[in-house]
């Protein structure tokens, strides 16, 4: 099984001056938690050139303390991409999704035109549907379930839970 029989392709994508208003209305309009960012190169090829996610943009709205019109996408966009391509085995994509710590794959083609976006979702569809009719599926429950051990991980180590507000006495 390869990225490409799994991967989302049709994906909507903000550009570099876009402002994280008009990203966060495309995750709201699509029902995702990411936006590639893309960059049309000469002929026309949308070459992706960051990535948003929901986090991204809730914590520069904490950050910043500015209007999400008035970011833009390439501020904060995540440069350092981890990616894969359509002919990739899933199971080359379900260790850099693993070792990665990630949700979501940008799928390219090319000088990095951008062409999917593989996602835990997509794999754990995949896998339900594999459960019930393969009987050497090539993404097992086990696989699926260690990569989201491992995404879910705190990135500082266990952490306590603490209440933000206090509610006052009575």
């Amino acid at each position: 099984m390869t990225v490409g029989q799994l991967m989302s392709r049709h994906i909507r994508a903000c550009r570099p001056h876009d402002s994280l208003n008009a990203a966060a209305q495309i995750m709201w309009e699509e029902d995702c938690g990411c936006v590639p960012v893309v960059q049309e190169d000469e002929y026309g090829h949308a070459l992706l050139v960051g990535v948003l996610t929901d986090r991204d943009i809730c914590m520069a709205a904490y950050t910043q303390g500015q209007p999400l019109g008035s970011i833009e996408a390439t501020s904060i966009m995540q440069r350092d991409l981890a990616t894969c391509v359509a002919t990739d085995p899933i199971g080359v994509a379900l260790n850099v999704l693993r070792t990665r710590r990630l949700h979501r794959l940008p799928v390219v083609q090319g000088d990095g035109e951008l062409v999917g976006v593989l996602s835990l979702a997509d794999i754990a569809r995949e896998s339900r549907r594999e459960t019930s009719q393969a009987e050497h599926p090539a993404v097992t429950l086990t696989a699926i379930g260690d990569m989201v051990a491992v995404i879910s991980e705190a990135r500082g180590g266990a952490r306590e839970v603490t209440v933000a507000h206090q509610p006052a006495s009575a």
